[in-house]
C-alpha cells in the first residue's frame, strides 16, 4: 500500500515539473510585444500568423476581380511538362463537358492598390483549362438559322473551307443548313480554334 502511494507521488511530481517546464520554456520563446523571437517558421509563412477576426483577407481568398493570373499554356498533351511548370494544360479548351474541364494551378498576383494578408504572389489551384476567342452561342444559332443557307455560321465559326462550300451550294439545297442548326443545338459544331462560347454580361 504504502510503495504504491509513493509511486503516485513520484508520478505527479514528475508530470508536474515537465508541464512547469514546457509552460516556462513558451514563456521565454516570446517576446515583450507578444510576438515570437527568432521564428523563422512564422516569417516564412505569413499564413501561420493569420487573424481571421482582422480587417484583411488572406490574399489567396480574394475574388478573380482583385487578381490577375499568368496565361495558361497549351502542352499539347505533353504530361510530363504539366508536372514542372504552372499554368500548363494538357488538355487544353472549351470543347470539354464540365466534368471533363483539366484544373490546373497558376501563379497569380494581387493587383496593386488591394490591402490583403499574407503574400502578394501565390499559386491559385483548380484554374480551369478553357479559352474564349469571342464567339457567342446565340449570335451563331441567330446566324445559322437566317443566314445558314450562305454560310454564316461557318464563317463565324471561323470554318472558312467549308462556309465556302455551303455558300456555293447555297446550304445543299436546305438540308446542310437544317443539319448545320441541329448540330449547333446540340454542341457538335464549335468554334475551330477550339475555345468555348463567351457567356453575356
Amino acid at each position: 500500500m504504502t510503495d504504491k502511494y509513493i509511486w503516485s507521488v513520484v508520478a505527479c511530481i514528475l508530470v508536474s515539473s515537465l508541464c512547469s517546464h514546457a509552460a516556462m520554456n513558451a514563456n521565454m520563446s516570446r517576446n515583450d510585444g507578444g510576438g515570437f523571437k527568432n521564428d523563422s517558421l512564422l516569417e516564412n509563412d505569413p499564413e501561420l500568423n493569420y487573424v481571421p477576426s482582422g480587417p484583411l483577407v488572406m490574399c489567396s481568398f480574394l475574388p478573380i476581380e482583385f487578381i490577375e493570373c499568368e496565361d495558361l499554356v497549351d502542352l499539347k498533351g505533353n504530361k510530363t511538362r504539366d508536372d514542372t511548370m504552372t499554368g500548363g494544360c494538357s488538355k487544353y479548351g472549351g470543347s470539354y463537358r464540365y466534368e471533363d474541364v483539366e484544373k490546373t494551378t497558376v501563379q497569380c498576383m494581387v493587383l496593386p492598390g488591394i490591402e490583403c494578408h499574407g503574400n502578394r504572389k501565390f499559386n491559385k489551384k483548380g484554374f480551369p483549362c478553357v479559352k474564349y476567342g469571342g464567339y457567342y452561342f446565340l449570335t451563331t444559332l441567330l446566324y445559322s438559322i437566317l443566314l445558314g443557307f450562305l454560310g454564316m455560321d461557318r464563317f463565324c465559326l471561323g470554318q472558312t473551307g467549308t462556309a465556302v462550300g455551303k455558300l456555293l451550294t447555297l446550304g445543299g439545297g436546305g438540308v446542310w443548313w437544317i443539319l448545320d442548326v441541329i448540330l449547333l443545338v446540340t454542341n457538335q459544331l464549335l468554334p475551330e480554334d477550339g475555345s468555348n462560347w463567351n457567356i453575356y454580361v
